[in-house]
């Protein structure tokens, strides 16, 4: 029988304090193995607001992905200014799209190619799958999500002429993406450990932290998302096509 664990007072504030540092975005448990890739990026919407493409650019970064679209229908309202800025930096520059179990991936596909031009030199296109909402508590069943997914990387393979990047989390990993799609790049989320994809994969992007902060927005969304890539820059010319 297992014993019950009894964890003494000064170690309760102890681990309450470590949880405020990291909520607050003073502690980041993946710094110290984040830093050992060369090729760091981050991904951005309209809560970060009017961005300065050139101060954020400055902060040692090499790419940045900017929310283009989600479900049938929403453009975020900032893609249009943050894509044509970014780009006009150093930065090497991708969108994405947010997949929502809602829509038909037809309608999904139509509304990401009526968004996001079609320009040499960008990053392929990312596919946002994860759960939001309702779905956490009650994840849709495996064969519906492909039935969206499949034919929407598909598509949109073929209009912007490379497989997308599928981003996601450990959770829809599992119980969408594990053993599939293999000529899809992976950018897994975990904001805690270093990533282990369960299938024994390599992942090309790894998103270690939400809480950072760096200079160059005003948005209401006071932290921004950090990540870092896979094989360096050789890598990230590749995905860049070059």
């Amino acid at each position: 029988m297992r014993r019950r664990l009894v964890i003494p007072a000064v170690g309760v504030v102890a681990i309450a304090a470590t949880a405020g540092l990291i909520a607050g975005g003073v502690l980041w448990p993946n710094r110290l193995p984040a830093a050992g890739y060369a090729v760091r990026g981050v991904d951005v919407s309209a809560y970060q607001g009017a961005i300065d493409w050139p101060v954020l650019a400055a902060e040692d970064l090499d790419f940045a992905v900017i929310k283009a679209t989600e479900g049938r229908g929403f453009v975020d309202e900032r893609f249009a200014d943050n894509w044509a800025e970014a780009r006009a930096t150093s930065l090497a520059v991708g969108a994405y799209h947010f997949v929502t179990f809602e829509a038909s991936a037809e309608e999904q596909l139509a509304n990401v190619i009526a968004t996001v031009p079609v320009v040499e030199g960008a990053l392929p296109i990312t596919v946002d799958l994860e759960f939001y909402g309702e779905h956490f508590a009650s994840p849709p069943d495996a064969e519906l999500v492909r039935g969206i997914v499949d034919p929407l990387l598909a598509g949109l393979e073929q209009h912007y002429g490379s497989p997308p990047i599928l981003y996601t989390t450990a959770e829809a990993y599992e119980r969408y993406v594990r053993d599939r799609y293999p000529a899809n790049p992976i950018w897994i989320r975990d904001v805690v450990l270093p990533p282990t994809l369960p299938d024994d994969r390599d992942w090309t992007i790894w998103q270690y932290s939400n809480r950072d902060r760096l200079p160059g927005y005003d948005g209401v969304e006071p932290f921004i998302d950090m990540n870092v890539l896979a094989g360096g820059p050789e890598r990230l010319q590749e995905l860049l096509g070059e």
